[in-house]
Formats: C-alpha cells, structure tokens, sequence
C-alpha cells in the first residue's frame, strides 16, 4: 500500500508540473497536507483506504470540505471523516476555549437527555458527526481544570475601577429535572496598571443581596483592593453588597437610568426628556452638571414629575464619576463596556438554550471571557498611566475626599511600559 501511495504522489507531482496554469507552490502544498491527512485517517481507524485489518477501529464515511488560509494562498482541504470519534489534521489549530466549551455543553446536554434539532444542526456545523461519552468528559475535565484556575488566581495590585454585572440564564435542576432561571454574577476591572481584566464570575440562584455579598468577599478573599468606584445597575442588592463588603462610591449606570425614566413617560414625551437628561452628562464639571440638574428637575415638574422626583433623588449616585479624572468620564458612567462581552455570552447562550446544569453555564460563560481578557491583555491600554495616576493626587479629583489607593499600589504602573 506505501508503493502505491508513492506512486500516486509521484503522479500528482508530475500533473502539477506539466501544467502551464498551475499554482506549483500552492498545489504542492495543497498535495503534502492532503497525504497527511490520509496518513493520519489511516493511523485514527487503525488501516488504510479498502485495507483488511484485524487491526481497524473504525471507518472512513467520506469527507468534509474546509478553506484553509496559508502564506501561499487557500488551500480547499477535503478532510476525512469517521464513523465514530472525530478527526482533526495535525497542523490544523485546536478550536478556541469557548468553541470546546459550547462543544462540552452540546453533549453534556445529549447525555443528559435534553438534546433537540436545533443542538443537532449545530454538532453538524463543528463539524462532529459523532462523539462518545468518554470524549465528552475529557473535553469537560480539560476545561473545568482551565475555568477553576482562572475563576480562583490571585488578584494583585489594586483595582480602582469596578464593573458588575449579572445575566439571568436558563438552567435545567438536575433534582427535578425543572428548568430555573439562574444568575451569572460578572466583575469586570480595570487594574492599577490601566488594562481592563475579567475578575471573577459565579452561578448564583437568584440575583440577591446574599448572593452579590458572597460573591464580591470571594473577590475580596482572592486579593481584590484599591476600588474606588462601582459601576452597577441599580439593584437593590447589589448597591447594598457594595456598600457592605467594598466600602467604595456606587455609580449608577447612566444608559440605565435614562432607559428607565423614559419608561415613566408617554412616547410622545421620550425625545424631550432623553434631550434633558443629556444636557446633564454633557456638562463640563460636577458642579455645573449639578446646577443643569436643578434646571432639568424644575423644566420635568409638569410633563414628567416622576422623572422630576426621581431624577432628583439619584443626583449623587448618576453623578459620582464626576469626581474621578475627567478623562475617565466616558468609561465609568455606565455599563456599556460591557455591552459587546454581554451580547457574545448571550448569543451563545441562545444558542445552547437552556443549560444541562450549573458546571456547564460556568464552562461556557468562563471559556468565552478567558479569551476576552487575553485580548484585552495584549491590547492597548484602556486608562492610560498618567490618568490612573490622578486617583493617588487630591488636586487630579473634584472631591478631595476620596480614600486613596493602598501607599504603593501603583509602583508597578509606573514601571510598565505601554
């Protein structure tokens, strides 16, 4: 079977030369990864293509077709396909932590007899025409291993800017077999050194004050310090937690709190009060913004006197990022960084449905924002150094008031480089 694999080589070769039109350097690479591909199917089912084999495992059952982008152009690959288990050429790369995960959670869900059509197609569209118990759980253990390490790790440095967030998720209860609505709890910060990081994210069963407290002292236990501000919608829960375990002010997201005034108010009445509202964001510093907010309260008495009394109500905790760098401003007072991670975790999360139980939330959700922070890693920074450097000094804030970070936390930013 080697000689005649040769020959055929030798062939292929010969038709590439003599042809006038060919891509010699593309098609001799399109044929080397071709015979790797069939050497390796050969090595997976244990025989060679039509071979008689005590030796086999299983069978070829045709092939599925992939462009794969290379320096010398793309190369369509025809890659075989197994009966049982799955294949994947050797130079091809592995899939993304959240793509093994989404794969972990579409079986998990098979074993656990909550499959439909839908997770079906979507097997097909990875490209895994099957999969054994046994590979789902070494995909699953390989992964929990990854999520605990990185759900756990040491936070060091200070953190003085904090996002929370939470995601309401469907999980099947493996008790009764009744599908809940569960709550993902989200911290996002932004560290002493100006680069944005994924903290720490729990599965609780309810967004509760309880559940946000335990969940920000495990941050806190973890090495969480320094923050200064927390970013939130308004929970009741979640701004009592705040209070309790961090210490720090609470910001009240601003996109939030316009979308819910405009709630209290006809349509008709929406562009006018979303019009007043901005005068109020756009104001140059916190005192002028705080005058602007008088102005707006007495012009919303008659058209809107909820969004009056509310508006009125909310002043410091809508305002509180006026007193950090003004260069912050965009970035603190609302929620919306967080918009693009959110929409990601939700897509999947449509995609799956309803998850087979809490483990497999975590996986997914934890595998997509792994690779989020690697990005943001390696991205530029989100507050430069010189802005960061303004919480440590009275005269870089509106109220000289503030706690400073911990004597030292930003030695280190000063060393870094950008």
């Amino acid at each position: 079977m080697a000689d005649e694999g040769m020959v055929a080589l030798r062939d292929a070769l010969g038709k590439i030369l003599q042809s006038e039109h060919a891509d010699l350097l593309r098609e001799s690479v399109a044929l080397v990864v071709r015979e790797v591909m069939e050497f390796e199917a050969a090595e997976h089912t244990g025989a060679d293509r039509y071979e008689r084999s005590p030796e086999r495992v299983t069978y070829r059952n045709g092939y599925r077709q992939r462009e794969w982008d290379t320096r010398v152009g793309t190369i369509e690959l025809a890659i075989p396909k197994l009966r049982q288990g799955s294949y994947l050429p050797s130079f091809l790369n592995a899939r993304k932590r959240s793509e093994q995960a989404l794969l972990g959670v579409v079986m998990e869900a098979y074993t656990n007899g909550v499959s439909t059509r839908k997770v079906e197609r979507l097997v097909e569209q990875l490209g895994v025409e099957s999969m054994s118990k046994s590979q789902v759980s070494r995909i699953c253990q390989a992964l929990d291993e990854r999520v605990e390490a990185f759900r756990n790790r040491p936070l060091e440095g200070a953190y003085p800017y904090l996002w929370l967030d939470a995601r309401v998720e469907r999980v099947r209860d493996m008790a009764s077999g009744m599908v809940r609505q569960k709550a993902l709890l989200v911290a996002y910060g932004v560290h002493e050194t100006g680069r944005r990081e994924v903290i720490g994210l729990q599965v609780g069963e309810v967004e509760s004050e309880a559940e946000w407290r335990a969940f920000l002292r495990s941050l806190v236990s973890r090495g969480l310090q320094g923050v200064r501000l927390a970013i939130s919608d308004a929970h009741q829960g979640l701004r009592n937690a705040i209070g309790q375990v961090l210490g720090a002010q609470w910001q009240r997201c601003s996109v939030h709190f316009v979308r819910d005034m405009l709630g209290h108010v006809p349509r008709q009445a929406q562009p006018m009060v979303r019009g007043a509202l901005k005068q109020i964001f756009a104001a140059p510093d916190r005192e002028s913004a705080g005058e602007t907010l008088a102005a707006v309260v007495d012009q919303l008495q008659t058209p809107a006197g909820k969004v009056a009394l509310l508006l009125e109500q909310a002043e410091e905790e809508l305002l509180a990022y006026m007193r950090f760098p003004r260069e912050h401003w965009p970035k603190i007072r609302s929620t919306n960084p967080l918009e693009r991670v959110n929409l990601e975790i939700a897509r999947r999360s449509d995609v799956v449905g309803i998850y087979p139980n809490d483990a497999a939330l975590l996986r997914l959700a934890t595998s997509l924002l792994v690779e989020q922070n690697d990005e943001w890693l390696v991205q530029k920074r989100y507050l430069s150094l010189g802005s960061i450097a303004q919480l440590t000094e009275p005269s870089g804030l509106a109220d000289d008031d503030q706690p400073a970070l911990p004597e030292g936390a930003l030695a280190a930013a000063g060393k870094s480089t950008t």
